[in-house]
């Protein structure tokens, strides 16, 4: 959207204030007697208050109306949107989605919070330690209406849409091969401008990290400043109709009524904020000699677990590059894998599965579940003549993948009746190629 600004970088002490209202941030200390144009002070903290200073999260926002004016919550209907992970049996299975259906907007009204879908997840959001992924679906802005997760972090991936995010930060278009993340707690919501489709990865527990480097040095894959936050904005508005906060508290939905918009935040400081993140700035590492590298090298975001070097979550990346190995079969290889992999398409056609993987789309290999190339991509790489060539043009392709084992849902196996059934059949056509009597040359 034309106009909208943003400040750059990642994890910043950042400060900003609504233009219409110059000098609104308070000089000097978090918490004066009295606030300039009469403003209410209120933190937001991510993290404890005895975290680290490194690991330490948290804004102030200086708010016209204070968040805790409202009425009290209550119940409400959850949809597919689940922590319920016991629903139907476990299954080993590699399964792969067909793309998810969006309603049609002349057939049914649906917004952002009527339109999630659990897939799939593990853990609990009461102990603070697990994930879900989400699909959302929908066609239609949310009205006078605005969502806050209590339960973790939203990292969102828009496939087909262009979305508009108001938080209390300030507002964010997030358009596909673009992501967003909204923190923990922070209000917002969702305009969109036809039927729109994307993922969702929530974390619970942990929050967002670019990835250690290590021998790679100090530059390269998402590089801090390419990310964006944005700048303060409010509105003044008064709802006497009710303006309705919808909060994803322990795995449930609850509402709560309010006479006035939760975007009414005219100046903010502080360093837990929403961001985007455009993917086609990432600098892309790979091998320029021999041999696949692992999929690590494409990690735009960690969050990370109490073990060193293993996830809840990594998000990952497929975009275009350069093949250039010798003697290598260039695709990912054929693996069995301690960690679970979701993957999804943004756009174009996934290398090592050209046909059967669709944007808007998925699929799902479970921990220790072997997976890999077709029958075709194995048979054309394994005779393709090795010369320097462009990998993934025109496609993006991304993985959740985590330490988590992960049930499917009843609506992931069944109600949405988008799971190809006949997924294992793309390897089924493998033969053996052994030769007992083979030499070397």
């Amino acid at each position: 959207m034309a106009g909208l600004k943003y400040m750059s970088g990642f994890g910043n002490e950042f400060a900003s204030e609504d233009s219409r209202c110059p000098g609104s941030l308070p000089e000097g200390q978090n918490n004066p007697q009295v606030c300039p144009y009469g403003l209410y002070a209120e933190q937001l903290s991510g993290s404890a208050f005895t975290c680290p200073r490194s690991t330490n999260k948290r804004s102030w926002l200086y708010r016209i109306l204070p968040s805790v004016r409202h009425k009290p919550f209550t119940p409400m209907s959850c949809g597919d949107l689940t922590e319920s992970w016991n629903e139907v049996e476990p299954d080993p299975n590699q399964l792969r989605w067909k793309p998810f259906n969006i309603p049609k907007s002349s057939e049914k009204k649906v917004d952002f919070i009527s339109g999630l879908h659990t897939v799939c997840g593990a853990g609990d959001s009461k102990s603070r330690n697990g994930i879900a992924i989400h699909m959302y679906t929908c066609n239609t802005s949310m009205i006078d209406k605005c969502f806050q997760n209590a339960d973790g972090d939203f990292l969102i991936v828009p496939q087909q849409g262009e979305t508009l995010i108001t938080t209390e930060f300030g507002k964010m278009m997030v358009e596909p091969n673009e992501i967003c993340v909204i923190q923990q707690g922070m209000r917002f919501s969702v305009d969109v401008f036809r039927e729109t489709r994307g993922y969702i990865l929530e974390v619970f527990g942990a929050h967002f990290e670019l990835p250690d480097l290590g021998p790679i040095g100090a530059n390269g894959l998402a590089n801090p400043r390419d990310f964006q936050t944005p700048v303060a904005w409010y509105e003044d508005r008064t709802v006497a109709t009710g303006y309705t906060i919808v909060n994803k508290y322990q795995g449930k939905l609850f509402s709560c009524q309010q006479d006035f918009s939760p975007f009414n935040v005219v100046a903010w400081h502080g360093n837990y904020t929403p961001y985007k993140y455009n993917l086609e700035n990432f600098m892309v590492i790979n091998c320029v000699a021999f041999d696949h590298p692992d999929p690590s090298i494409f990690t735009v975001l960690t969050a990370k677990s109490t073990r060193p070097g293993v996830a809840i979550a990594d998000f990952v990346i497929f975009p275009p590059r350069w093949g250039v190995a010798n003697h290598t079969f260039r695709p990912p290889y054929y693996h069995r894998n301690c960690m679970s992999e979701f993957m999804g398409l943004i756009k174009g056609h996934y290398e090592a599965k050209e046909e059967g993987f669709q944007p808007g789309g998925a699929s799902l290999h479970s921990i220790m579940t072997p997976h890999g190339p077709d029958v075709d991509c194995f048979e054309k790489n394994s005779t393709a003549v090795l010369k320097p060539e462009r990998v993934a043009e025109g496609t993006m392709a991304f993985m959740f993948e985590s330490s988590f084992s992960m049930a499917v849902t009843k609506w992931g196996l069944d109600t949405c009746h988008r799971l190809d059934k006949s997924y294992y059949k793309c390897w089924e056509a493998l033969k053996s190629h052994f030769n007992p009597n083979w030499k070397p040359n």
